[in-house]
């Protein structure tokens, strides 16, 4: 590459203006909030479960007896991660997949007695970790950061490899939508 173009690749999104440093780019400031997030998160919540993991907990204890293509789309995963994890948090002995009579194609999952103790623990801690999160943002900082950060997530929902869905399932009983409250 030579050195015009190296220049005009890394201008502003708008390509005019002075180029922008990497670590001003919105996909690396993402990444960032990533790293930072999952480390706090870890530092906060312990006991051993992922970000990952304690939504899927979270998504059971709202909606027991969903299968696990309905948790994929809840938790915005492909169904072979939702699978795994759901297999992986049933060998902690935190879910329970269940086969239906009717069908051997799908698996229903619920927490254990286990899996509702630990997110006894969990959740209050959830609270202090969004605390910290944005505790270097005043109020409204911490205001405008929410809303511009649901807005980014919602707006670029389907340019995700799994984008989340959380207001239709597909009733095992008859294959159609229904609403999910």
């Amino acid at each position: 590459m030579n050195h015009r173009s190296a220049r005009s690749s890394n201008r502003t999104a708008s390509g005019k203006g002075a180029p922008i440093e990497v670590y001003d780019e919105p996909g690396h400031l993402i990444r960032r909030a990533q790293q930072i997030a999952v480390s706090m998160f870890h530092s906060t919540m312990g006991h051993g479960v992922t970000p990952i993991q304690y939504c899927v907990l979270r998504v059971l204890q709202s909606h027991p007896g969903i299968d696990q293509v309905t948790l994929a789309r809840f938790c915005a995963l492909d169904t072979s991660t939702a699978a795994d994890l759901a297999v992986r948090l049933e060998e902690r002995g935190l879910v329970r997949r269940m086969m239906p009579m009717k069908s051997k194609r799908f698996r229903l999952l619920h927490l254990t007695p286990e899996g509702t103790n630990l997110l006894k623990k969990l959740v209050p801690r959830s609270k202090l970790l969004a605390r910290r999160l944005l505790e270097a943002l005043n109020r409204d900082e911490q205001k405008v950061f929410m809303h511009l950060l649901r807005k980014f997530v919602h707006l670029n929902n389907e340019e995700s490899r799994a984008p989340l869905d959380r207001g239709l399932a597909l009733s095992r009983n008859n294959h159609s939508r229904s609403r999910v409250r």
